[in-house]
């Protein structure tokens, strides 16, 4: 059994190599779908093991984040159709108390949601202090499936004068002034991008269509996607380019093998919190006497 420090270690250069902090020169083409870093298939088992260890640790720093009420941290995930997210959250965030955990999986806006900003529907869901909040998708797809699909930007009831040619740019400053706001208000913010190849999602879509178990989560239009796929990935990129921040770092986490994709991401989650220097909340004076006076009154019971 590795030691704390070794397996801190172990963990640090797991995700080294993923995370970007600066966002000038990132280039998505760079960065393997198929890498699985250091590890080989063989190594699979020990990877598994090490994500069983993970997501214990993860429990336990949970507990301390939700106990101390002072803290939050938001993960967003993103990526395109079968890179394996809902898989990535159900694996990673098995062990942690429900209480203290909040998932928010964002469709296509109400017609309330229209009639306000593009951020309002996402300010409201954020996570509160103590907890951990999830966006399934975020307000990211404001600059990626709105920019692929201009028609969505149509509907959303701006005044012509707000319709400007740099608009997603302008989306982009202001998500950045966002997630540096939630920093200095104590919510850290994680994001990745579970970069998935082409060729592994049409596998993925294929094995939907050929196990009756697994066509409910096939959609015609998860096909009809694929044929933006070029727009999507110069989206993605421009996206983590201009919001890459060491406060509010992307993850861009290879994705065509899901047992290294989950470790990715449990990896980053426990550094994250690590970090926060996270303790139980300490006993004072008066509450000690409280416990005390307790304790004497259980202890005198028959």
């Amino acid at each position: 059994m590795p030691s704390r420090k070794e397996t801190i270690k172990r963990i640090e250069h797991a995700i080294r190599q993923h995370r970007v902090d600066h966002g000038k020169g990132f280039r998505l083409g760079d960065h393997d779908p198929a890498s699985t870093g250091r590890m080989g298939n063989e190594h699979k088992p020990e990877a598994v093991q090490m994500l069983a260890g993970g997501v214990e640790w993860l429990a336990r720093e949970q507990d301390k984040l939700y106990a101390q009420d002072r803290r939050s941290l938001l993960l967003v995930f993103q990526a395109m159709d079968a890179a394996g997210k809902d898989g990535t959250i159900k694996h990673v965030m098995s062990g942690v108390n429900p209480q203290g955990v909040q998932v928010v999986s964002f469709k296509q806006p109400s017609a309330l949601d229209l009639d306000h900003d593009f951020m309002w529907r996402y300010w409201r869901e954020l996570p509160e202090r103590g907890r951990i909040g999830i966006f399934n998708r975020s307000y990211y797809e404001e600059v990626l499936v709105v920019r692929v699909h201009r028609a969505i930007l149509e509907a959303q009831k701006l005044p012509p004068e707000c319709m400007r040619q740099k608009i997603f740019e302008e989306r982009l400053a202001d998500i950045a002034h966002f997630e540096d706001y939630l920093t200095r208000q104590g919510t850290k913010v994680l994001k990745f991008f579970l970069n998935v190849s082409r060729e592994e999602q049409k596998r993925r879509f294929m094995e939907r269509l050929d196990e009756p178990g697994k066509n409910w989560k096939f959609s015609s239009s998860d096909v009809r996607e694929r044929g933006y796929w070029k727009d999507y990935q110069a989206a993605y990129e421009d996206a983590i380019r201009a919001t890459a921040t060491p406060h509010a770092p992307w993850y861009v986490v290879p994705a065509d093998n899901k047992w290294y994709l989950r470790l990715v991401v449990v990896a980053a989650i426990v550094q994250a919190l690590e970090e926060m220097d996270l303790t139980y909340p300490r006993v004072g004076k008066v509450q000690k006497q409280e416990l005390a006076k307790a304790r004497a009154l259980l202890e005198k019971e028959i």
